[in-house]
């Protein structure tokens, strides 16, 4: 068993697909098809059930991925190693992130990574299931670092640092009942039509959390995965969410007001997290080290 064939498989399994895995690693298809093949024979079991979807993983093939991700650890923890001894960062960067967030500026953080380290590869997944999802693929090793939104503790399996907290606020059109009003209590939102966006979001679970300790039913009439969207839809009457300003990036505020909330806080906090049962590779280390000097430069992780 080589690494390579490790590679190919982990290419599979990641993507659920031969023809992705190879454009993933720049080779011919029947290449992938073939070096599977071969893990296969050698391992006396199949790995993968090919379908008319896609394929997945037998449970062989969900026995070997775990083992297969710390193999290639091992081996490039060694190469780092090697590197290290004459300066060089090297390796590959996997990074996971929620979508129209402005909080931290990751193009900046990342253009700054590439000046520093430019033999360091960035690979950029938007998040397709908000916090829930990129906690899943950090945990499975899809990545390597990833920005979530907590509502409590950072789960064990996860070292997490805090990045950045910041107060969510009650946005209304500027039509609104409620436009006009300072402030207001969970209780007087009893009944009204909410955009929000899925369950398995960070800001989501916030507000859901918060309604549930003020014993109010709350009513998410749309489930918008995407800011901006969700912003056009309370603009046009239909429905009233919860954001801020302040982590959010290109919205249009026009149209749209602003109100606190009195009787709860509502704070959405963003994290920086990688797996803790995978030591991070030294491309992973150079990350997180230019974050702790934004949040050291900031002098503070709260925004308004």
């Amino acid at each position: 068993m080589e690494l390579r064939h490790l590679e190919y498989f982990l290419a599979v399994a990641d993507s659920r697909s031969f023809t992705q895995a190879a454009r993933r690693l720049h080779v011919v298809q029947s290449g992938v098809s073939a070096t599977i093949k071969a893990l296969e024979r050698e391992l006396g079991a199949e790995l993968f059930v090919r379908g008319a979807g896609g394929v997945t993983l037998t449970i062989a093939g969900q026995e070997l991925r775990p083992r297969a991700r710390a193999a290639l650890d091992a081996a490039h923890a060694a190469k780092d190693a090697v590197h290290a001894i004459h300066g060089t960062v090297r390796g590959t960067v996997t990074i996971g992130t929620l979508t129209s967030i402005s909080a931290i500026d990751l193009p900046s953080l990342l253009a700054e990574l590439h000046a520093r380290y430019p033999e360091v590869r960035i690979q950029l997944r938007a998040a397709a299931a908000g916090t829930t999802g990129l906690a899943r693929q950090l945990r499975d090793g899809d990545l390597d670092i990833a920005f979530l939104v907590f509502t409590s503790a950072p789960p064990a399996d996860l070292h997490a640092r805090l990045v950045v907290a910041a107060p969510l606020l009650l946005v209304v059109p500027t039509n609104h009942p409620l436009a006009q009003r300072k402030s207001v209590a969970l209780a007087e939102l009893a009944g009204m039509s909410f955009v929000d966006t899925p369950s398995g979001y960070g800001n989501r679970a916030v507000v859901d959390n918060a309604f549930a300790a003020a014993g109010v039913d709350r009513t998410v009439a749309m489930e918008v995965a995407d800011w901006a969207t969700a912003a056009t839809y309370i603009r046009s009457g239909l429905g009233i969410g919860f954001m801020s300003w302040s982590i959010l990036d290109g919205i249009d505020e026009s149209g749209l007001v602003t109100v606190g909330i009195s009787d709860h806080e509502l704070v959405w906090r963003l994290y920086v997290a990688t797996s803790a049962s995978r030591p991070p590779s030294a491309a992973t280390r150079a990350l997180l080290s230019l974050i702790e000097e934004v949040i050291a430069a900031r002098g503070g992780s709260i925004v308004g």
